[in-house]
């Protein structure tokens, strides 16, 4: 192989395989002498790939890990299976799977042949999860638009559906996406409405990224006024997101028993309620403070799969009291009755419409 440069390709594919090479099969595998070999390992090191080498009859060299990530060759195949499970973790919103795995996939795709492409989308469109997460799903492709375009500053277009059914078109800045465990969100500058919002990306469609560039602006911090999306300084996309939900929705003070080990629980709650702490009795005891709803706190402490007590806050004691009462009606057919007044908690609706927006935003 006389190409140089498709020599360097071709031998670098062979050393990110995790074995060691033996110069003189490398040599018959290029077609070249082992003196080449030897100088294109010399290339691939002035190139920043840490490629060690040993000495002795059984010899030989092998690509190590270096202080930062080389590029990587990868065949058809390989390269499905990183988009695919790239996909698979983002379009769900599995918790720990943040913005980084948005972002790799969005610069897989952008290079992956058309060939490749069509192979990921038939084996998406052909596997059906076993399991879903508490948010709802999203088409990857929409996630994927999202971050080139925060990546490449480049304005979007989407249609946007709000908490109350209403369907706006959009014209944003957007500046980063935000993964909460249970969902994505988008924060952005809107234009139309010149001041900063967050909208839920399962309630975004058709995006679209209409090439005009921008410059960043600040994002507010706390303390900083926002009317016109003004404020000085840069904030944290996390923070400030926190911060709308908390606006939008009060807050909930949870003191809970559980009749468990502290490690059982804490494996069964999502990381943002924190850790149980051990009451030294073979159960545990959770205080957190989050903004999510009664209803999918109720749920998701039942779905501990254990003894439970809740002492805080009153309206999630009330809650949970009028939901067990339907559980039980529900198992019990016979003694079915329509209930005499309304067992949902006060804040049903509002903690759906309040997850969203700065300054007002319902969507």
């Amino acid at each position: 192989m006389s190409d140089t440069p498709a020599r360097l390709l071709k031998l670098l594919s062979l050393l990110q395989t995790p074995r060691e090479w033996p110069g003189g099969e490398l040599a018959e595998r290029l077609d070249v002498s082992p003196r080449t070999i030897r100088r294109d390992i010399d290339r691939l090191r002035d190139l920043g790939y840490p490629v060690e080498a040993s000495r002795g009859s059984i010899g030989g060299y092998r690509l190590v890990a270096g202080a930062a990530m080389p590029p990587l060759l990868l065949d058809d195949e390989e390269a499905v299976a990183i988009a695919v499970g790239l996909r698979a973790g983002a379009g769900h919103a599995i918790e720990g799977v943040d913005e980084a795995s948005v972002r790799a996939l969005a610069k897989l795709e952008q290079v992956l042949p058309s060939r490749l492409r069509h192979r990921v989308s038939v084996l998406q469109n052909a596997t059906v999860p076993l399991t879903r997460g508490d948010g709802s799903t999203i088409d990857p492709r929409t996630l994927t638009t999202l971050a080139s375009a925060a990546t490449g500053r480049e304005r979007l277009r989407f249609a946007y559906r709000s908490g109350d059914g209403t369907r706006t078109k959009r014209q944003v800045e957007p500046y980063r996406l935000v993964s909460t465990g249970q969902r994505w969100y988008l924060v952005a500058y809107d234009i139309g409405r010149e001041d900063w919002r967050t909208f839920r990306v399962d309630r975004v469609g058709e995006p679209y990224a209409t090439g005009a560039r921008f410059t960043p602006r600040p994002l507010p911090v706390e303390g900083a006024g926002s009317d016109a999306g003004g404020g000085t300084g840069s904030g944290d996309a996390a923070t400030f997101l926190a911060r709308s939900m908390r606006r939008m929705q009060p807050e909930l003070r949870l003191d809970v028993w559980f009749g468990a080990p502290a490690e059982f629980v804490a494996a069964r709650l999502p990381a943002h309620l924190g850790a149980p702490e051990p009451d030294g009795e073979g159960g545990c005891r959770l205080r957190a403070s989050c903004t999510d709803s009664l209803e999918w706190v109720a749920l998701r402490l039942a779905l501990v799969d254990c003894e439970f007590s809740v002492t805080e806050p009153p309206e999630l004691v009330a809650y949970l009291e009028s939901l067990g009462a339907r559980l039980t009606r529900a198992a019990r057919p016979g003694d079915r009755h329509r209930p005499s007044g309304p067992e949902q908690g006060e804040r049903g609706e509002e903690g759906e419409r309040g997850e969203e927006g700065e300054r007002g935003e319902q969507g």
